[in-house]
């Protein structure tokens, strides 16, 4: 079975120096038909102005991942941590018993474009951690790469869950395809461009979640296509 969330479905907020769309419920967005989907809770699209940004304030308990598409994103946090994320750049940050970050646009001239993920830990009360990770173009060009998991394994981000995360960068006509186990679901992302996805097609912010199916085809569409392909727990 495959559900289309659709783009212009989500939630959103905007700030005036944040536009942010919410593909599950997130602040003031609440939508209990998209609570999540399977150990997967916010996929927020944020952008955010120059010289912009989240002030210092706290999580606990959570898994939360930055991926970039453009600019710039400055991360400090109460563990020490500070630097900078970039398009190709995989952050996680291990909320656990609690940790404090800020985020901002590093950049005073160009905004940035980011997606936020939470995913809920297997064990609360972790101790707080930090990982960062870079995956070039050439990397995930044509194929599905996969940049964060459980084990950590293949160079990928250690996430404290039962996911395997996956981005690939698809050019019109490349075609991947993914074999999905017994008792697992699949979330699929549209970062930018287009997709298709079987006979449909989807185009940037749109998801879809994917249960009861052995495999999926993906192909880049005419503008091309960034996707992340989450493999969770059914």
């Amino acid at each position: 079975m495959i559900t289309i969330r659709s783009a212009a479905d989500r939630g959103s907020a905007n700030f005036g120096w944040l536009d942010s769309r919410h593909s599950f419920s997130f602040g003031g967005y609440n939508d209990p038909q998209h609570m999540g989907f399977s150990n997967l809770r916010v996929i927020n699209e944020d952008k955010v102005s120059p010289g912009q940004g989240f002030g210092t304030h706290g999580h606990r308990d959570m898994e939360i991942i930055s991926y970039v598409l453009g600019g710039a994103l400055e991360h400090q946090d109460s563990i020490g941590t500070g630097s900078v994320i970039r398009p190709g750049d995989v952050q996680r940050m291990s909320a656990g018993t609690g940790i404090r970050h800020s985020e901002y646009n590093a950049s005073n001239t160009d905004p940035v474009h980011f997606l936020q993920i939470w995913i809920e830990p297997d064990t609360a009360g972790l101790e707080p951690g930090y990982e960062q990770k870079s995956f070039g173009l050439a990397d995930r060009s044509g194929q599905l790469t996969l940049v964060g998991s459980r084990d950590g394994r293949d160079g990928s981000v250690v996430i404290h869950q039962d996911v395997s995360l996956y981005a690939a960068v698809l050019a019109e006509g490349e075609l991947v395809d993914y074999d999905i186990a017994i008792g697992r679901a699949v979330w699929l992302q549209v970062a930018r461009g287009r997709v298709r996805l079987g006979d449909r097609v989807l185009t940037a912010g749109d998801g879809a979640a994917i249960s009861d199916e052995a495999s999926l085809s993906l192909q880049g569409a005419e503008l091309g296509a960034e996707v992340l392909l989450f493999d969770l727990a059914g």
